[in-house]
């Protein structure tokens, strides 16, 4: 059996346009809290958007870690 647990992460609006517009959005700090994440026993399985425009900018999403429950 296994645990789950999730860590929202906000979206920055960085500078420049797309080739399909819209300004870039980036996050930050992710690689340093799946590295974290990984050192206390959490394997990374993936993310889901929270909070999203009507535009389909995201605004936020919740990064998905997993690791089997102790019994």
């Amino acid at each position: 059996m296994y645990e789950y647990d999730f860590v929202s992460l906000e979206t920055d609006y960085g500078t420049g346009y797309s080739l399909f517009g819209g300004l870039r959005i980036d996050t930050s700090g992710h690689r340093e809290l799946i590295a974290q994440r990984a050192a206390e026993g959490w394997r990374y399985t993936g993310w889901i958007p929270t909070v999203q425009r009507a535009t389909g900018q995201i605004d936020r999403v919740d990064l998905i870690f997993e690791r089997e429950k102790e019994t």
